[in-house]
């Protein structure tokens, strides 16, 4: 269940309504501000609950339904440091105790240039999220799910080629977190690398759901992350 399925489950609900009610709310819904985390779709439900047109049983159902389906939405609604710096440099260490902040003890030439060490691998991270490239708004009210028909767009921007060995790249959707490994030589002769800003040391990988099927090669299991690195890294 995406965002507009669960619009249309309210929407159905709310035509139950006696007429009076629905002008009432189709008139508060005009005139409504929302502030984080109180929106549209949260006053619709506690309406249709005051209303006796939702039991607290059916709210919960429908609630676990649609959080189970979109377990990774919130993560489209973190500030772009948090998202890319904090929360995926913490998730693949999570899939893997292995994985380790980079220090000068772990590497003596170590200033801040990647991201993860791992047995000797230098490795950086890169991480984007897939939205509807045709949608206005929010992240969050942009975001989709893995195996959509809707044209989507990830952009993995800031690559630095030669500070790091192995990059991990990490593509979230709403429902699923897809890995691809690739190492320095492999960033460097994909076809869709291209130069961030004109002239600039920065580089960006673009997928989109016309060039996705590309990447498949490089796809790989969250538990086989480590691994992999290690083997494109020369150390297995």
């Amino acid at each position: 269940m995406d965002l507009k399925e669960l619009k249309q489950r309210i929407d159905a609900l709310a035509e139950q309504l006696q007429p009076d009610d629905k002008k009432l709310l189709l008139l508060r819904l005009k005139t409504l501000t929302s502030a984080y985390p109180f929106n549209e779709y949260e006053y619709m439900l506690m309406f249709l609950l005051d209303k006796k047109k939702l039991s607290f049983q059916e709210y919960e159902e429908l609630r676990d339904d649609y959080v189970k389906q979109n377990k990774y939405l919130d993560l489209f609604s973190l500030a772009p440091r948090v998202f890319g710096e904090i929360w995926a440099h913490q998730h693949i260490m999570d899939l893997d105790g292995r994985f380790k902040r980079p220090t000068k003890d772990l590497d003596p030439d170590y200033e801040g240039q990647y991201d993860l060490w791992i047995e000797g691998v230098r490795v950086e991270v890169k991480s984007a999220r897939a939205i509807d490239t045709r949608k206005r708004g929010s992240l969050a009210s942009k975001a989709l799910r893995f195996g959509s028909k809707e044209p989507f767009w990830m952009n993995f921007q800031q690559i630095k080629m030669d500070v790091a060995d192995v990059f991990i790249f990490v593509g979230v959707w709403v429902d699923k977190v897809v890995y691809w490994v690739m190492s320095n030589e492999e960033v460097k002769g994909n076809k869709y690398l291209s130069h961030q800003h004109r002239g600039g040391i920065e580089y960006q990988i673009g997928i989109t759901e016309k060039n996705i099927e590309d990447f498949e090669i490089y796809r790989v299991e969250p538990l086989e992350i480590g691994n992999k690195v290690l083997e494109k890294g020369g150390k297995k």
